[in-house]
């Protein structure tokens, strides 16, 4: 793995804060009547372009250090560690970004959507949640990201609103307050009008290979859920962005850092230092992902561990014969933790009946656990994988804590 490490100009400058405008506001589909008063303008934020913009860093530039070298860790040790390793964060970082936006629908119900059994629309959407983060790295990876990129993306997270999804918001919308109107709102975003050229400006500035790689991302992020250019989903494009940016700038190559886990350990702050990065706050902003980074990297490196363990504490409950069917699904179990019958089939290369026996003495063993049980298609789930997952939110969350405190 090779990345350049970017010299943070130190010339006196300070990142510029949005600028506010009035522009008329006229009710949409008539539900402003509902609420009484309905303003005639409203004050829109409206970022700064920052295509070509240095980012004078001074308190960041031990942090952003500190941050390379804890992402650096994970990468280079993911293969020491376990190589199913890279399907394990992908998740846990989509899941996590999802329960950001109050997207819960527990590891089971995921367990079963991602089997691809009916389940509620949370489950679902956190299963698309994984499919999107996983599609933007990947095309991040060829070294570009690109407007066709985000909007594939958009198209695969918010699949079941097909009407909204992969295009441009067209209509003005706000974050918090009420949901007809902008009067109180938490924050207002730029018009419609302006989204395309505020995001071809941010594309233009992620394409630069002269910022260091965790100011670019920071930025990145701030900058994308600030022009917020989709109607839903902007939260959970907008980290998968960081994600992308660390594997474009060769960063990253097979892990994803589980950044999530650290914004939801205490949304609060993270909301306030999006709040400060509008207002010209980009260092703090900076600063706190380049910490996030150094806590996400080392819990991940923990749960690392963990799964490495699991193998020989699974045959040592199971005790399967040897070129059993059993051994097979345990010899291949970190790598297909959610197993259809079709898919551990697959593994164990036997008869349906067979895989079936095999399947129940590793439930009965406590290894496996029935999801789903549908005649037309059950689904088993290993609970010591599910519960790292937990575990590895959790881990992260004290860090996180006991750091930024």
């Amino acid at each position: 793995m090779a990345f350049l490490i970017a010299k943070v100009s130190l010339k006196h400058m300070s990142w510029p804060a949005h600028r506010t405008e009035q522009r008329p506001w006229t009710a949409q589909n008539g539900r402003g009547t509902r609420v009484g008063v309905v303003p005639e303008q409203v004050a829109v934020s409206i970022p700064a372009r920052i295509a070509e913009l240095d980012f004078a860093a001074k308190r960041t530039i031990s942090a952003s250090e500190a941050a390379l070298i804890a992402v650096t860790h994970l990468e280079a040790g993911q293969g020491q560690y376990s190589p199913p390793l890279r399907e394990f964060l992908l998740r846990g970082e989509a899941v996590a970004s999802s329960r950001i936006e109050h997207i819960d629908a527990g590891w089971r119900a995921f367990s079963k959507a991602f089997g691809g059994a009916a389940s509620r629309p949370e489950a679902q959407s956190q299963v698309c949640a994984v499919r999107a983060l996983a599609g933007l790295v990947e095309t991040a990876a060829t070294g570009r990201i690109t407007e066709a990129s985000l909007l594939s993306a958009h198209r695969v997270l918010i699949a079941p609103e097909w009407e909204k999804a992969g295009r441009y918001r067209t209509v003005q919308t706000w974050i918090g307050g009420s949901d007809y109107t902008p009067l109180n709102a938490l924050y207002v975003p730029p018009p419609p009008e302006l989204v395309p050229e505020l995001m071809a400006d941010l594309l233009a500035f992620v394409a630069r290979g002269d910022v260091p790689i965790l100011v670019q991302a920071a930025i990145a992020h701030a900058q994308f859920v600030s022009i917020h250019p989709f109607v839903s989903g902007n939260g959970r494009i907008g980290r998968a962005l960081v994600s992308a940016v660390l594997r474009r700038r060769g960063l990253t190559d097979r892990v994803t850092v589980p950044l999530s886990s650290v914004m939801l350990a205490d949304t609060s702050r993270y909301f306030a230092q999006l709040a400060a990065y509008r207002a010209g706050a980009a260092e703090e902003f900076v600063l706190y992902l380049t910490l996030a980074a150094v806590y996400a990297s080392e819990g991940a490196i923990d749960s690392a561990r963990t799964l490495t363990t699991l193998p020989r504490q699974w045959r040592d409950r199971a005790r399967p014969r040897a070129a059993s069917a059993d051994e097979a699904l345990l010899a291949n179990l970190l790598d297909h933790p959610i197993l259809t019958i079709a898919g551990a089939n697959a593994l164990t290369t036997t008869t349906d009946s067979a895989t079936y026996r095999a399947l129940e003495r590793l439930v009965e063993a406590g290894i496996l656990e029935v999801v789903s049980d549908s005649k037309r298609n059950r689904i088993w789930a290993a609970t010591d994988i599910l519960a790292e997952l937990d575990a590895l939110n959790a881990a992260i969350g004290r860090r996180t804590t006991a750091g930024l405190s």
